[in-house]
């Protein structure tokens, strides 16, 4: 099936977009997938589906182009890679850092869809095992990690995190039906949409910092911006691709988590096992390698709930959901046993993808890095103008582009006053999953919070929050000399 020519050129076709699409901020994978899905309706099956699983997976690494080139997150995952990536890009490695971001995507990608092809059925299982007490446990647990994920302070981070977690309270309440916050503005029914606030925080919040220094030139990214990443850094990532790759493959399993989740932690994590904490922030190779890995790596999996059991690993999944039943493909378990076939062609169209974009990174990071060199008097004006439109384009609705601008002023003053942009979004994005799986919870369990500690996945997750907020200060008190040893 993949070797028929017309379905490597769908297969490359779907990874051009995907790039393009990811790159540009606002502009997302589901919303392209969306767009093409009427297309693939005249395709067969197996060419039209491995289109769009092409896409999803290159369209999660586009997203770290502009990121590391502008501060710009093409997708919500990239926003990690931006905490490091940009900095590096600004040191005049901007070449080294897009090369450093591929590797690991792919990297990560190609495991993840190894471990996958293999070991489906159990993860479906597991998978099966996750009821709202156990995503409220993991979202907290992803939450915990807001006071280290950027900046120098960790209560900086903390309240910017709290923050988010209060603008994701506007809007009708899912369980209880009840309107908070929206101040009569109908727009704010259905709560304040992160992807304009992730563009408005990032980019036009970068821009706004560095309006004042236009007319500046910085003359040492001239002769390194085509350097690529060397031997060295790839053996110093390695083992944060790995351990990013692992991680990012067990979120993107479990349903309506998806590669931001999976991002975030791999970013957290990549900074707990680093031996050099104080690169992070200011263009750390593992601050780049975890989180692409784990984005990445959560793609794959994100396709395995979706074709073994029916239910969209992500927002981009369930688009392809409804291209498989558009199709006359009914997902779930009798499709892994009536036409393996099937499945096989997918994760294999989905492999060719990741080594087709290693060829388009590679090669066009040289070309991507000299996106900096443009002068910032005609580079921010483009930005500013694809801004508006991603914010417009995400819902068609003007009111995004002015929730766009707010954040923007909101993310200059967050600079000035360094607080950290990240922790802002992922509260907003975290905090309402934490909210209604606990509400669903409470509904399960008539009220009775204590109840949900009976379930080990519960109580796992609930520990490794209580590790991750308390393990430098145990740390500190482990290592403390007693008065023995302190005497001499």
């Amino acid at each position: 099936m993949l070797a028929d020519p017309f379905n490597i050129l769908l297969i490359f076709a779907g990874v051009l977009i995907g790039v393009v699409v990811g790159a540009l901020p606002g502009l997302s994978s589901p919303m392209a997938v969306a767009l093409l899905l009427p297309i693939t309706i005249a395709l067969e099956p197996v060419p039209a589906i491995a289109m769009l699983a092409a896409l999803y997976c290159a369209g999660t690494f586009g997203g770290s182009i502009t990121a590391i080139l502008i501060n710009a997150p093409g997708t919500p995952p990239s926003a990690a890679t931006a905490l490091d990536g940009y900095p590096m890009a600004r040191r005049g490695e901007a070449g080294r850092a897009l090369g450093l971001a591929t590797f690991s995507s792919v990297i990560g990608g190609i495991l993840s869809l190894f471990v996958f092809l293999f070991a489906a059925p159990a993860f479906a299982r597991v998978a099966l095992e996750f009821r709202p007490p156990e995503y409220f446990a993991l979202a907290l647990f992803a939450l915990s990690m807001l006071a280290s994920i950027s900046g120098k302070s960790s209560l900086r981070n903390l309240i910017a995190g709290a923050a988010g977690i209060l603008i994701g309270t506007a809007g009708v309440h899912l369980t209880t039906g009840v309107e908070r916050f929206t101040f009569g503005v109908p727009e704010l029914t259905d709560g304040v949409h992160f992807v304009p606030v992730l563009i408005g925080l990032f980019a036009i919040g970068e821009l706004l910092a560095q309006s004042g220094t236009a007319s500046v030139h910085y003359e040492r990214i001239v002769a390194s911006v085509v350097k690529l990443p060397s031997r060295a850094d790839l053996k110093r990532v390695w083992p944060t691709i790995l351990r990013s790759t692992g991680i990012g493959t067990f979120i993107g399993v479990l349903p309506a988590e998806g590669a931001t989740v999976a991002a975030i932690i791999g970013y957290n994590e990549a900074r707990r096992w680093s031996k050099n904490k104080d690169e992070f922030g200011n263009g750390a190779p593992e601050g780049i390698a975890g989180p692409e890995a784990a984005n990445n790596a959560a793609t794959g999996g994100a396709m395995v709930p979706t074709l073994a059991l029916g239910i969209p690993g992500s927002a981009t999944t369930a688009i392809i959901l409804a291209a498989l039943i558009a199709h006359g493909i009914r997902p779930g378990p009798h499709l892994l046993e009536q036409t393996p076939e099937f499945l096989y062609a997918i994760f294999g169209a989905m492999l060719l993808a990741n080594l087709m974009f290693l060829g388009i990174g590679l090669i066009g990071a040289k070309t991507f890095s000299r996106v900096t060199l443009i002068p910032k008097t005609l580079l921010w004006p483009g930005v500013l103008v694809f801004s508006v439109v991603g914010s417009y384009a995400f819902a068609s609705s003007v009111f995004d582009v002015w929730v766009m601008l707010a954040s923007g002023i909101l993310g200059f003053l967050m600079i000035r006053h360094g607080f950290g942009q990240a922790p802002l979004v992922m509260g907003l994005i975290l905090g309402r999953l934490v909210e209604e799986a606990f509400s669903q919870s409470m509904i399960i369990y008539d009220n009775e919070w204590w109840r949900m500690l009976e379930r080990p996945i519960v109580d796992l997750f609930l520990v490794l929050t209580f590790l991750g907020l308390f393990w430098p200060l145990l740390r500190g008190l482990a290592m403390r000399p007693t008065k023995k040893e302190s005497a001499p």
